[in-house]
């Protein structure tokens, strides 16, 4: 493990210093492209379903507000875009940019291109508590606390789960007020493992009904999104994906090596701290609004760094662009193709990442000495 993390990091650094050019003029002109992108794909995406609408009607219900009145001609068109479909865009887009800028986090602070945030244990440490409130929480807890949390239960339990996950993880990798990457890897594998089992154990015991629950919600979906769960997780996920911004100079240093970034006057330990902690955030709530969807973190930094280079003032800002971009794509895709039915998409984020991460792992096998 310790060749293979160290062959990694070399081969990151090798190709940090082959994009060391300015690159400043392509990644900019990428950043305005993908905004531009993405605004398009929301408009495509408010217009696509069983009540299909052209995009040039979807702009002119946007422009009339949420409070429009529906004509006799066009009834429901305000209702159908800003009640159904507008609060499940922005969720996706968001929980997109989440995942996306998650992963370029743990792989600037890994120096691996291969890093995940599911290295950390935020969703297997999610998942365990969402399978644990499925199974038990009808039984240990009261009505009066239930109805209190109401639909927000399944959420603040994901988000608790991968928050307590993420503590002990910081907790082991931190001695002395240093926290060691290489033991944050390991550490964070053993807790996925440890969390894995739980989840299975909880499923061993859930009935028939308990069992799809998590069944669907392991899966992946946008469709039990709402006004109310979007103002519960969108805050925190906008939060963080604007915090990382401030990371990229950091994150940029730390590539040079540990020594090197603090002698650069890096803050290595508050630069680790704040990584971990911003991944944790922006993951648990996104897998507590979409429940577990994989691969995002690592196709969409990876693809970027190969357009515009390992700079993380601009990976940062165009990975959250792209990411919002794909799963809004993914989700469009999820709601047509089997059609009335829905897929999850986590399924379709797995079929187009799995066979990306074998190219990613093929073409660096001589670095990682696989």
């Amino acid at each position: 493990m310790t060749r293979v993390g160290s062959l990694g990091e070399q081969a990151w650094r090798g190709a940090s210093r082959r994009d060391a050019g300015d690159r400043s003029l392509r990644a900019g002109v990428g950043l305005v492209v993908l905004a531009l992108v993405l605004a398009v794909t929301l408009v495509v995406s408010l217009g696509i379903g069983p009540s299909g609408m052209a995009p040039g009607r979807v702009v002119e219900v946007l422009l009339q507000g949420p409070g429009a009145v529906s004509t006799a001609a066009d009834p429901g068109s305000s209702i159908i875009v800003w009640q159904i479909r507008m609060p499940r865009v922005l969720l996706g887009a968001l929980v997109g940019a989440s995942l996306a800028v998650a992963g370029a986090l743990m792989q600037g602070l890994f120096r691996n291109p291969l890093a995940d945030p599911g290295l950390v244990g935020v969703s297997s440490g999610s998942a365990l508590a969402v399978v644990a409130t499925i199974v038990v929480g009808e039984r240990l807890l009261s009505a009066g606390i239930a109805g209190l949390f109401g639909a927000f239960l399944i959420p603040l339990a994901a988000f608790a789960g991968g928050l307590v996950a993420t503590i002990s993880l910081y907790a082991i990798a931190t001695r002395q007020g240093r926290t060691s990457v290489a033991t944050m890897l390991l550490a964070g594998i053993a807790l996925a493992a440890l969390a894995g089992s739980l989840t299975g154990f909880f499923v061993f015991l859930s009935d028939d009904r308990q069992l799809r629950d998590i069944t669907f919600w392991s899966l992946g979906g946008l469709g039990g999104a709402s006004w109310q769960k979007l103002a519960v997780s969108g805050p925190l996920m906008l939060a963080g994906i604007l915090l990382s911004l401030l990371l990229g100079r950091g994150l940029n240093a730390l590539v040079l090596g540990e020594a090197e970034a603090f002698h650069l006057g890096i803050a290595v330990q508050r630069l680790k701290r704040s990584a971990v902690f911003l991944v944790a955030a922006i993951t648990g709530a996104a897998v507590a609004t979409s429940g577990v969807i994989g691969f995002v973190g690592i196709v969409v930094p990876h693809l970027l760094r190969l357009v515009i280079g390992a700079d993380h003032r601009f990976l940062l800002p165009s990975s959250a662009l792209l990411g919002a971009i794909l799963l809004v794509v993914a989700d469009m895709v999820a709601r047509t193709i089997a059609a009335p039915a829905e897929l999850p998409i986590g399924i379709l984020t797995a079929a187009i990442g799995a066979p990306f991460f074998l190219w990613m792992l093929l073409r660096r096998r001589s670095h990682l000495d696989l």
